[in-house]
């Protein structure tokens, strides 16, 4: 079957067939068995890295492939350590995720081209920047370098010192092979003519200093060791004809109708797949109003504001239930609703999900005792789910998935792309591809080969 006429066919589903599959999910599995992080042990290179970043003073560059467990050492670092730490990210969903703030609201860096010259260091922020042993920086493929030149001279300002950073350690999580930064054309050729590129390790700050970069090795995520050379080999564009072919077979395979998260390239692709779905069921629509207080910005909804809900539609959770019947990324079904009230189908078993509340936080002093706390300045109240028949690449970073379907639609379009994607699954068997991936769907930036060839990993 040509792949054009295997979309087609997905595409246009039989709606009668497809009312009926709701009948039997709690047979589908969905979801990986999760760790239990309460009572995790940690790898021997994640327990080495734990032991540098409570050892070290440097700024240090953790790295490593999807799947080996940089988030979770992320976590560890935060709850064990016994620095003062504060954790932030470039978005504002990755700092939902990781219970931080923004890079721009931590540092009060206004969300334009920086210039050094026009930042002012409010009191409060020096005050409580006096009082910090280490800045975390997740997602650090996405931070541009005048972002990290202001984190350096904000630190500098505030602690009264030339020292970089301040004197602060700088601790980088990220993976510089997965999504870059978002960039439109006319600041690409900004950052090219007067950093010489578009990443954090571009910035001026770096051209004084060295930093320390560190490498997790051990792959959790998948154990097929043909699947994981494809993959590396699609991160580092070293990718061969043969390993392409065999990963293109699963273009050949038909894409089972339920069961199946399908990552887009787009979120208008992604939306129009779950309102599609959606409307294929024919039970009552519900909705769902989020409850927003104080400071909540909509790009940072973790869900939608308005949840349109049937009976039977396919979902994501959206954060770790305090029982441990789900975690954040946990796949299910809507198995019932009613006004105010949501019942869930998580492989076979039926859960009542109650609201949650995310929590937009700021860290202040505490002046009695110098300790950092946290501050709540803006919460958004909703069911922590949402349609997930479909979800874009850029929202999967950093899940897992038993089943997924890739669809490029016209092809990546910004380097990492597809290597995101492709890596979300922990299995060439529940991996299927909506069309086959080309060679231009694979894209990898000669900078960031050329910096990391240069770094000695774990020296």
């Amino acid at each position: 079957m040509s792949g054009a006429r295997k979309q087609n066919q997905t595409n246009n589903f039989p709606i009668r067939v497809f009312q009926k599959i709701h009948k039997s999910l709690s047979k589908l599995i969905l979801n990986e068995k999760q760790i239990d992080f309460s009572g995790i042990v940690l790898s021997p290179d994640q327990e080495a890295m734990f032991n540098l970043l409570q050892s070290s003073k440097n700024p240090i560059f953790l790295t490593g492939k999807a799947g080996t467990g940089k988030s979770l050492l992320l976590r560890y670092f935060r709850q064990k350590s016994d620095k003062n730490i504060i954790i932030c990210a470039p978005t504002g969903v990755a700092a939902l995720n990781i219970g931080g703030q923004t890079i721009h609201s931590l540092f009060k860096i206004p969300p334009e081209l920086i210039r050094k010259d026009s930042l002012k260091v409010e009191k409060r922020t020096a005050k409580l920047l006096r009082h910090v042993d280490v800045v975390v920086i997740d997602e650090i493929s996405m931070v541009r370098p005048d972002l990290m030149d202001a984190i350096d001279h904000i630190l500098r300002k505030a602690r009264k010192t030339k020292v970089p950073f301040g004197g602060v350690q700088l601790v980088m999580f990220g993976d510089l092979y997965q999504l870059p930064p978002v960039i439109n054309r006319e600041l690409m050729d900004y950052f090219a003519q007067n950093y010489g590129g578009n990443f954090f390790f571009n910035a001026d700050v770096w051209k004084n200093i060295k930093f320390e970069i560190q490498e997790l090795t051990t792959v959790f995520r998948q154990k097929d060791e043909d699947f994981k050379t494809i993959l590396n080999a699609i991160r580092e564009g070293t990718i061969t004809d043969e390993q392409i072919a065999f990963l293109n077979k699963r273009a050949d395979i038909e894409i089972p109708p339920e069961g199946v998260i399908t990552l887009t390239t787009t979120n208008s692709s992604a939306k129009k797949i779950n309102e599609t779905k959606l409307s294929f069921l024919k039970d009552k629509e519900y909705e769902y109003n989020a409850e927003i207080s104080g400071t909540f910005e909509e790009n940072s909804f973790p869900t939608e504001e308005v949840l349109r809900l049937k009976k039977g539609a396919q979902i994501i959770l959206l954060k770790n239930d305090k029982e441990k019947r789900w975690v954040n990324g946990s796949l299910g079904y809507v198995h019932s609703l009613k006004d105010g009230k949501i019942k869930v189908n998580i492989d076979g078993n039926i859960y009542s999900v109650a609201k949650e509340t995310w929590g937009k936080i700021r860290y202040i002093l505490n002046e009695e005792t110098d300790i950092l706390e946290e501050e709540t300045v803006g919460s958004f109240t909703q069911f922590p789910l949402r349609l997930a028949w479909a979800i874009t690449i850029h929202k999967s970073q950093g899940q897992t998935y038993n089943s997924v379907a890739i669809d490029m639609g016209y092809g990546a379009f910004v380097h990492g792309h597809t290597y995101v994607g492709l890596s979300r699954s922990k299995s060439i068997e529940g991996l299927y591809l909506k069309r086959k991936i080309s060679r231009e769907d694979i894209i990898v930036e000669p900078k960031i080969t050329n910096f990391m060839k240069s770094q000695e990993l774990n020296k």
